[in-house]
This record gives C-alpha cells, sequence and structure tokens, in this order.
C-alpha cells in the first residue's frame, strides 16, 4: 500500500515547539518512528510537511495523480479553519485518517471543531507519535478488508 503522510503548520517544530504538550521527539524522529513502522508492514510511505495552506491542498491532490492509496493527515492549525482542506480531500476520495498529536478534546474550546473529519475515515488524537502508527494500521487493515 502506498501512503502518504502530510503534516501542517508548526509539526516541523516538533521537539522545539511546547515540549509539554507534543513531547520532546523531533520531526526527523517521527518520521524515522513512520518509516520503519511502515517498512515492517509492508508499505510504501512518503512525507509532506508545509506550514501554508494551499501547499497542503496540493499536495492532497497530488497523491491522487501519484496513486496514493492512504493518507495520513495531521493539519494541525488548519484542523478548525480549512474548508479547502476539506474539499481537497472529498475531491480525491483517498481513505484518510486524521491524526493529533495531543488530546484536542481536552483543549481550548476552538479546537473542537474539525472540518476535515467529515472526509476521514477515523480520528486519533492524543496518542503523541504513536498515533501515526495507529493511522497507518487503520489505513492497512481498511485495505485488507476491501
Amino acid at each position: 500500500m502506498k501512503l502518504l503522510v502530510i503534516n501542517g503548520p508548526n509539526l516541523n517544530m516538533l521537539g522545539i515547539r511546547e515540549p509539554a504538550i507534543y513531547g520532546s521527539g523531533t520531526y526527523a524522529q517521527l518520521l524515522d518512528m513512520i518509516r520503519a513502522h511502515a517498512e515492517r508492514r509492508g508499505a510504501e510511505v512518503s512525507f509532506f510537511q508545509s506550514n501554508h495552506e494551499g501547499a497542503l491542498v496540493d499536495a492532497i491532490q497530488q497523491a491522487y495523480f501519484d496513486g496514493v492509496e492512504g493518507i495520513i493527515l495531521n493539519p494541525a492549525a488548519y484542523t478548525h479553519t480549512s474548508v479547502a482542506l476539506l474539499d481537497a480531500l472529498k475531491a480525491v476520495a483517498i481513505p484518510t485518517v486524521e491524526v493529533h498529536i495531543s488530546d484536542v478534546a481536552a483543549r481550548e474550546d476552538f479546537r473542537q471543531i474539525s472540518y476535515v473529519r467529515p472526509a476521514c475515515i477515523a480520528t486519533v488524537t492524543g496518542r503523541g507519535f504513536a498515533g501515526y502508527l495507529d493511522a497507518v494500521d487503520i489505513l492497512l487493515k481498511g485495505a485488507a478488508e476491501s
């Protein structure tokens, strides 16, 4: 299975950014962890990160043309603001799992709304970096069942 992990704004700052919320692991460590897990599971994985909404939309659209079979998306702050990301996900109709490192349900009121969730097959929150591994497994299980 060909997977794409898309990370939104400020996730490139993991390890520096609010470690009490996001942990002390770096972005490079996160990617290494996902890559190793995907390889053990027999999946091919690529990564994209941007702080710019339009670039994230472009990555979702390009995934369709690249034959990506599953997307793992942490839209970060765009979770709560971006109809454009929702529309891109709906347009490509690639099975997508929404991931958040922190437990967004336990955070500020504005973080309780996810615009992308209606286009996702599952959401994983509050599991730290392990949430991405859960998302890989969810996508692989879904592919095996179809």
